[in-house]
């Protein structure tokens, strides 16, 4: 197997752009950053178009794209090693957070007006670790790139924040860095309990021999049977912090609000799909016993989520507020997917993760132009800027229009599909009741979208704030633009990636799980129907 392939040339050329942009003056940092940025875009898409829909990397012995191994080090018995692969799950996100830094980094020419090289330079660092963190393999250099995406988005926020940037950088780290340390002890748990049977730290490897029985040992006196329970509960938890799951929640919103708008477009669009991309890969994948027998506990998290997000997104008069909320209801959907156990489910999930990020991300962007211009976030500051940003006014409609769930657009697909899956799940407890609990979210989402944008880009012009709004810069508007097609094409043609995410998802699920769903062609078929003699969006 070769020792150097694309994902080392893309960490390569990332940590080397980061560098150059460090030691790049002020003037030519920003422009010089997405320069280099689009290095890795390119590497990302190339890998997309050379993608052969292989299986799932951790089910799947060797069928992984992209692979690469190198020998590491030796911790007494563990050999750890460089390895890293993609399949149709992390593919998928890579790209968008190759994508999502471009875009943030252009978008970050307006507001940054100060060490801009240390900024940028860290925006690059922070990219290169989440490919880390999408393409690791052994959990011990996964976690390396998981710890490493704090430091940089530690200082973006505590030095270029808001007035209580201090404040909420540190809770961002407390809370994300506990919340690794239990998740550390839960995994480590059951490679100790696996004994003898696993000398490697590989996450292939490791999934492989948890799926064998008799292989869990006793830990400390505890059982194997109890000792899965324990290690599920302690890396859920662990990973809830990450997505954020209620009531883990309250750092999000105080992060959200003191990043600058490029951090916070990072933030959500990425960073939040660390935390359901390892419950995937973990626990949904390592320890699905457990996950089904405690469906019940698992999906109220979700649902309590999705609703307790909504209505607090409800109250907020912060347009940033706002969308932060709606990451947690969105994100709550994620785990309804993923607890269902169907085809639909786990792809809905996944493909979830894939169109909120290029949602949420266009949302925080557009407020953050409308901050430019306008100096306030404040709901009732604003009222009537659709005449004079009509623009960013009507891209910012129509990503709450994707937030809703209209269709054609990424959010429906991604919500039809979990929905489907979460409805026809034998797992969850009166599937069908809980998945309608779930759906009243979207009447929520849609109630407190348009509350806030009647009140600030309709009626009459007002402006609390001394300053003159005009239409935003070209170079503010076109990342608007571009984050706005892709998230109609995946609406139109969800295949473009949910074909490779069903590949990939597949392997994972209980024997007999395939017949528990629509198959992909009827649910275009159902969509289709939707549209009076249109043509199905998929």
């Amino acid at each position: 197997m070769p020792i150097a392939g694309p994902v080392e040339a893309l960490l390569g050329a990332t940590l080397l752009g980061a560098l150059l942009v460090f030691l790049s003056p002020d003037e030519w940092a920003g422009k010089l950053a997405a320069a280099v940025s689009l290095v890795p875009v390119g590497i990302s898409l190339w890998m997309y178009t050379a993608f052969d829909g292989v299986g799932n990397a951790l089910m799947a012995d060797g069928d992984i794209a992209f692979e690469s191994t190198i020998g590491w080090l030796s911790l007494g018995r563990y050999d750890l090693a460089w390895h890293v692969g993609l399949d149709g799950i992390s593919l998928p996100l890579l790209v968008l957070a190759t994508v999502l830094t471009t875009l943030a980094l252009v978008s970050s020419w307006t507001p940054i007006d100060e060490r801009q090289s240390q900024f940028y330079g860290l925006m690059l660092l922070m990219e290169a670790s989440l490919i880390g963190v999408f393409t690791a393999l052994d959990f011990l250099l996964w976690l390396v790139f998981w710890e490493a995406v704090l430091v940089p988005m530690y200082f973006l926020i505590g030095v270029w924040g808001g007035p209580r940037r201090k404040y909420a950088a540190i809770k961002f780290f407390v809370y994300t860095n506990v919340a690794t340390l239990v998740m550390f002890v839960g995994f480590m748990a059951l490679v100790f309990g696996l004994g003898d049977s696993i000398s490697t730290f590989d996450l292939p490897a490791i999934a492989q021999a948890l799926g064998e029985a008799g292989a869990l040992g006793s830990v400390a006196g505890i059982a194997p049977d109890t000792l899965r329970v324990v290690a599920f509960a302690l890396m859920f938890a662990g990973f809830a912090v990450k997505v954020p799951v209620f009531p883990v929640h309250t750092w999000l919103p105080d992060a959200h609000v003191e990043a600058p708008t490029p951090v916070s477009v990072m933030l959500a669009g990425v960073l939040l799909k660390m935390g359901t991309y390892a419950l995937l890969r973990f626990n949904f994948t390592m320890l699905q016993g457990v996950a089904q027998d405690y469906a019940a506990i698992i999906v109220a998290f979700g649902v309590l989520s999705i609703i307790y997000g909504a209505m607090l997104a409800l109250a907020q008069q912060d347009l940033k507020r706002i969308v932060a909320y709606s990451s947690i209801s969105s994100m709550g959907y994620v785990i309804l997917g993923l607890v269902a156990f169907t085809p639909h489910g786990f792809g809905g999930a996944t493909f979830q993760m894939v169109a909120h990020g290029l949602i949420s991300g266009l949302m925080f962007m557009t407020v953050g132009v409308i901050y430019n211009e306008t100096h306030t976030r404040m709901v009732g500051d604003i009222s009537g800027i659709a005449d004079r940003m009509p623009w960013t006014v009507g891209i910012l409609v129509a990503a709450a229009f994707g937030y809703m769930g209209l269709p054609l657009m990424a959010g429906f697909a991604a919500e039809y599909l979990i929905f489907q899956g979460a409805f026809a799940s034998p797992y969850i407890p009166a599937a069908p009741l809980v998945t309608a609990a779930g759906m009243f979210g979207i009447v929520i989402v849609a109630g407190y979208l348009l509350w806030a944008m009647q009140r600030t880009l309709f009626g009459e012009y007002s402006l609390a704030t001394d300053y003159d709004v005009s239409r935003a810069p070209v170079h503010d508007v076109a990342p608007l633009v571009v984050l706005l097609v892709l998230v109609i094409a995946l609406g139109v043609d969800p295949g473009l990636v949910y074909q490779d995410i069903q590949n990939a998802v597949n392997p994972l699920l209980p024997p007999g799980a395939a017949t528990l769903a629509v198959p992909y062609g009827a649910v275009a078929d159902a969509a289709g129907a939707l549209f009076q003699g249109g043509v199905a969006p998929w």
